[in-house]
């Protein structure tokens, strides 16, 4: 089991280090700019690692449209997020989304406990005073915005999956692919095409989306679902690493504290739930 599971790591460390190259590109392009590039080059490479066309049968439009709009709106809300506030903090608040999925629903009483550690992790977020370190609100407001998307994705891409297996993937991207590009060129406008930018677009495309996506469909396969959860729990920790190594985004105690409550409702949530999953 030891490869699948450092498959899994090297799926986040990818993830992460695709957002923190997407920060920098922020100043030339703009977060939905971004968005855009990342979503145009992953679904490029989708399609080509995929070949969903091959499907056959009738395409199940209303969830696939559903998960695609959700996933294009995710993406560009989080990047808006990801302007206003530092990348650790912003993939956090982010988890918040997944959290209530596992959680929803549920009659448990050790489950309100996660919601309730969660909470208070998200309330170690905000700046009560002065003595804390300045954040963003509008930030922290996008990043909870982008966690119910995140939500709502999980779902549709449950519907989806169950039926028609991970061609739908490439189909959904496309989708998110339209929603999100006339925002990324009214943003940027002729930028998006200049070819110095093709090679962080390229970057971006296989760490955010097609290395870690193909590492998670191989850990999947040969490790439990619930360990696969509890690794992704680990996420928000990396991202402020990554913050730090590569944005040099330094973070205060109480919101080290923060992202620690929020990691440890995480992984007990999916401990104690009977299914969860997990999209990239």
């Amino acid at each position: 089991m030891a490869w699948p599971v450092l498959a899994v790591l090297v799926s986040i460390v990818s993830v992460q280090a695709g957002a923190s190259l997407a920060k920098q590109l922020f100043p030339v392009i703009g977060p939905t700019g971004t968005t855009t590039v990342r979503l145009v080059m992953g679904t490029l490479i989708l399609w080509a690692v995929l070949r969903p066309w091959r499907v056959r049968g009738t395409l199940p439009w209303k969830w696939l449209l559903a998960y695609g709009v959700t996933l294009g709106t995710m993406n560009t809300v989080f990047y808006l997020a990801l302007q206003r506030i530092p990348l650790g903090i912003a993939v956090a608040v982010e988890f918040l989304g997944p959290l209530a999925v596992a959680v929803i629903g549920s009659r448990r009483a050790i489950d309100f406990v996660w919601v309730a550690l969660a909470a208070a992790g998200l309330l170690l977020f905000v700046p009560w005073d002065q003595a804390q370190q300045s954040l963003d609100i509008i930030g922290l407001l996008l990043a909870l915005l982008a966690g119910a998307c995140w939500g709502m994705y999980i779902v549709f891409g449950q519907r989806l999956g169950a039926d028609h297996g991970t061609s739908m993937v490439a189909y959904g991207s496309l989708v998110a692919m339209v929603v999100a590009a006339p925002w990324g060129i009214a943003s940027a406008g002729t930028a998006l095409l200049a070819p110095a930018l093709l090679p962080a677009a390229l970057g971006l495309g296989v760490l955010s989306m097609a290395l870690p996506y193909a590492l998670e469909m191989a850990a999947l396969a040969r490790i439990p679902t619930r360990t696969f959860g509890l690794l992704m729990s680990l996420e928000p920790a990396v991202a402020a690493l990554c913050g730090l190594l590569f944005l040099h985004e330094r973070l205060g105690v109480l919101q080290w504290l923060a992202i620690a409550a929020i990691m440890a409702a995480s992984a007990g949530a999916t401990l104690g739930a009977r299914t969860s999953a997990r999209d990239a």
